[in-house]
């Protein structure tokens, strides 16, 4: 059980990157595209992505609860990403509350970087650095953000 959940939680890094990448900055980028804009009062529109990933949370654990155990740990896996992600994104990254980590680790840094360089860009395509946990280096991330802003204004 305890290793299911933990495989939950290091799969949810590849399903988030995978939702980021393709679906967020696609087809619902309508919604996502308020994150990458200054974001005017307390919420904005990216965090129904938030109710949207708490509903197949919530069935799994009410399903691992009442009928198959097996469910309950992959609830709670994708249940623990999601506080993971909530407090050291919206809190830590963003600053949107405080947060008891000072982000000032060599770890923290390395996922603030990489996530102020996703953010250097405020159009649907030519983002890098989708994942959250896993991450690469700033040298890897801005050499790829200057090859993919050099390709688009050679018309490539």
């Amino acid at each position: 059980m305890i290793a299911i959940f933990l495989a939950t939680v290091l799969g949810m890094e590849a399903f988030a990157w995978a939702m980021h990448r393709w679906v967020m900055h696609g087809p619902l980028w309508r919604w996502h595209k308020s994150h990458h804009e200054p974001r005017d009062g307390l919420l904005e529109k990216n965090d129904l992505f938030a109710l949207v990933f708490a509903l197949p949370a919530i069935v799994l654990i009410a399903i691992g609860l009442h009928a198959w155990i097996w469910a309950l740990p992959v609830g709670l896996g994708v249940t623990a990403y999601g506080m993971i992600y909530f407090f050291f994104h919206d809190g830590l990254v963003h600053r949107r509350f405080p947060t008891v980590v000072s982000g000032k680790s060599g770890f923290w840094k390395r996922r603030i970087q990489a996530h102020r360089l996703h953010h250097a860009v405020h159009t649907k395509e030519g983002c890098v650095s989708f994942g959250f946990l896993w991450v690469r280096s700033a040298r890897a991330l801005k050499a790829e953000l200057a090859q993919k802003r050099m390709s688009s204004s050679s018309g490539a």
